[in-house]
């Protein structure tokens, strides 16, 4: 034990004399040393503290944590850890020895992501039924903006403030957080009104920034430099997880849409008791698991055990950030909060690096917007199936990716230069696969009107033909049928047919005009059946290999999470880390989740074909695509933001390299021991 402590106290000029610290540690008298006070052994230690739990819980609880800080302040020793601000682990002046084996943080990461999977199942549910609640309440265009961008709205609006004054407090936030969820969750329940489905989003905006922006500086406090990926790999996992969760629990209760825009055909289960009592229970279950998290993250402190060495540590790293910013000093009024943001915005590495992450965002909700249509129409899938498959997708190939992602760059150590690296890298490998995938596709079923113009007796586009222009079909009720030809029709209307009858509980068509090759197939009544309800077969085996491709892609694509967030905590002061954060998800906001979503549902637009058009004229769904288009596009929106992921990253990477090479904006470094130095270069 004196050795090691020897080794660590041995001074500058006795490594420049040539005099090994260990040395120093031999020829240092026994009296000397057992006069600096040196432990003899770790053990008493840990007693000691034991025993002084409840005094410390009671300075905690009364407030005198100053007056204590300023007496020990005189007897510490320079060079010395002051552990002094390091608290124990109980509500208040509660405490027990019980209670501090929990006082770690693998024990906080478990409550921690119980809370993530609340707020995630939380939004996989409101995302998979809106579209429901939009429907029943029949809200107005303004009111369905309002609902789809409130979350992301109020979000960015107070990540700022929360980064900024949370910093300091952030257990009390995670508390406000567990809370907000939960209150959220219950306005979720009770969807009567309008007004509490647009509320609860907001809420649940203002709950998830203390989780995303203070949560991560919590765990990159408490952790090693080289262990932070890890644990922020499995908090966005865990988040995915939740999510994911949230839309198998929401999924089997989605209403298919109606094949008509007409006023007539209204919903009828919707606005059941029942429909709405299943709903509500869902909600309820997330509040209460949310709410349990209260008391457990109220016991955390806000300085563990360890957390001080753990920050001397990081505070001797190089920062890629001006000398004069090492001994930052802020205050918490308004004119701090615009000063530290002005440093972070003249930060050029930080921006970049913000909008890499805003890009691969947008990666993932174009992804989210276009798989279950592209599913649906390009390998004849119901809209269940396409959307259940899409998640099944989705979700897990994001989630292994931030997982994997996080994990390999805590594993191999990576500098901050190396996982920008990391990111191009990935991003270049994702790229690939996505041009794969534009060849993973089925050639489209021919349809009457659409792509086939009745036997040369039509024109295309146009749904009229000879054969049935005397049956006065109407566009605005899709009910397609497959016809003994192999050819999709509209309607039975517009394949001409004039009778049907039940079999085997399912309606067949016959006597149909516009049917007149094919093979000729006998129902048990001896009836010759002309066409089936449903979409034709498209004879298309490519779905496996298309799942392997996108899966592949999204995991390589889920690479550059954890990475970018690592590589922004490290080209800022400690002491900005939050606020930088909070910077990030702003700039995420304003770039990518507000706008992303409406521009590709009106790039998705534009590949279709036959729109749903009512009796007055107005348009609703739509009802055709041009599945080649599509696949263009999917593909194209992916590979534009992955590439600009690349740029961005590339710039950022160039920018860095500049300045670590010009040794003019980072503190001085003793050259005098080489291994010191290497040390130190590997750390940026």
């Amino acid at each position: 034990m004196f050795v090691g402590v020897a080794r660590h106290s041995g001074s500058q000029d006795e490594v420049s004399r040539g005099v090994e610290p260990l040395e120093a540690a031999r020829v240092q008298p026994a009296k000397d040393r057992r006069a600096k006070g040196t432990p003899k052994s770790s053990k008493p230690g840990k007693k000691h503290r034991y025993l002084r739990l409840l005094p410390e819980a009671l300075i905690r609880f009364g407030g005198f944590r100053k007056r204590k800080k300023a007496k020990s302040s005189v007897s510490k020793k320079p060079g010395e850890v002051d552990d002094s601000l390091e608290q124990p682990c109980g509500l208040g002046c509660l405490v027990s020895t019980c209670c501090e084996c929990c006082n770690n943080i693998r024990c906080f990461m478990i409550f921690y992501c119980i809370l993530l999977i609340c707020q995630g199942v939380v939004f996989g549910l409101i995302d998979v039924s809106i579209g429901d609640f939009q429907k029943e309440y029949q809200l107005k265009t303004i009111e369905k903006l309002a609902l789809e961008k409130s979350y992301d709205i109020s979000s960015g609006l107070v990540a700022i403030f929360i980064a900024f004054y949370g910093d300091r407090k952030k257990v009390i936030w995670f508390v406000a957080s567990s809370f907000l969820i939960g209150l959220g969750s219950l306005l979720c329940a009770f969807p009567s009104i309008n007004e509490e489905n647009k509320q609860s989003k907001t809420v649940q905006g203002i709950a998830g920034m203390p989780l995303y922006i203070l949560g991560i500086t919590f765990i990159d406090e408490n952790v090693a430099t080289h262990s932070a990926g890890i644990y922020l790999g499995i908090a966005e996992c865990t988040s995915m997880i939740g999510y994911a969760l949230g839309y198998v629990l929401g999924a089997p209760l989605v209403k298919v849409p109606e094949n008509t825009t007409s006023a007539t055909n209204t919903t009828v289960n919707n606005g059941s008791p029942e429909w709405l009592w299943t709903w509500w229970i869902n909600f309820l279950f997330a509040a209460v698991v949310a709410w349990c998290t209260l008391i457990p993250l109220s016991c955390f402190p806000n300085n563990m055990p360890g957390s001080t060495r753990i920050k001397a540590r990081k505070r001797k790293q190089l920062h890629f950030f001006d000398s004069r910013l090492k001994d930052l000093k802020l205050g918490t009024n308004i004119k701090d909060l615009c000063a530290a943001l002005w440093i972070l915005m003249k930060n050029p590495v930080l921006i970049c690096l913000a909008l890499s992450k805003a890009t691969e965002y947008l990666v993932i909700i174009g992804a989210s917007e276009f798989l279950p249509i592209y599913l649906e129409n390009q390998f004849i899938l119901t809209p269940t199936v396409a959307t259940t498959l899409a998640g099944l997708v989705l979700i897990p190939g994001g989630a292994l990716g931030q997982l994997l992602g996080g994990v390999i760059v805590s594993t191999l150590e990576m500098s901050c230069k190396a996982l920008m690296r990391f990111i191009m890298v990935t991003s270049v490998i994702s790229l690939i696969l996505l041009v794969f995938i534009i060849f993973v596709r089925c050639n489209p079923v021919q349809f009457a009107g659409i792509n086939e113009d009745y036997d040369g007796t039509g024109k295309l586009g146009n749904l009229t033909a000879p054969c049935n222009e005397k049956c006065r079909c109407s566009s605005s009720i899709y009910s397609s049928i497959c016809g003994r030809d192999d050819i999709e029709y509209f309607s039975p209307c517009f394949a001409g047919c004039t009778y049907s009858k039940a079999q085997n509980q399912k309606k067949m068509y016959y006597n149909c005009s516009c049917i007149k090759e094919g093979l000729i197939t006998a129902d048990a009544e001896g009836d010759f059946i002309d066409a089936r309800p449903g979409k034709c077969d498209a004879k298309c085996y490519k779905l496996p290999l298309f799942i392997a491709f996108i899966f592949s892609t999204l995991i390589f694509s889920g690479f550059s999470g954890v990475p970018i967030v690592l590589a922004m905590t490290r080209v800022v002061p400690d002491k900005l880390r939050s606020l930088a954060l909070g910077v990030s998800y702003v700039i995420l906001r304003i770039f990518g989740t507000i706008p992303g979503p409406s521009i590709f549902k009106m790039s998705g637009e534009t590949s279709c074909i036959l729109r749903d058009v009512n009796k007055c004229g107005h348009t609703g769904r739509c009802w055709i695509y041009n599945k080649t288009k599509m696949a263009f596009l999917l593909v194209g929106i992916c590979f534009l933001c992955k590439l600009c992921t690349i740029i961005f990253t590339t710039i950022a990477f160039f920018i860095y390299k500049r300045r670590l090479n010009e040794n003019t904006d980072f503190p001085d470094v003793t050259v005098k021991n080489p291994k010191v130095k290497k040390k130190e270069e590997t750390d940026l």
